[in-house]
């Protein structure tokens, strides 16, 4: 049986998710405390070589979120609650 990883607490990162974040150098909620999320997106895009859904970005939006705060905020519970 895989290991959960503390990525996967954040709601709306599932294994996937946490994956990408592993792939692009935030395996940990303290690392992606400090990051911006569309730094993020943009490093995830270069390291698949091409355009990655938008909605990654949206998870991420909310995953630095999370990390930093502990919790989602009340108005924006859900990923696509992120959204430009």
């Amino acid at each position: 049986m895989s290991r959960r990883s503390e990525l996967e607490t954040i709601p709306g990162v599932g294994p996937n998710m946490a994956r990408h974040l592993e792939r692009i150098g935030c395996p940990t909620l303290e690392l992606l405390r400090v990051q911006d999320p569309e730094e993020l997106y943009r490093r995830d895009c270069l390291s698949q070589g091409c355009q990655v859904d938008r909605c990654v970005l949206y998870v991420y939006r909310l995953a630095v979120y999370y990390a930093k705060h502990g919790q989602c905020p009340p108005d924006k519970p859900n990923w696509w609650d992120w959204k430009d």
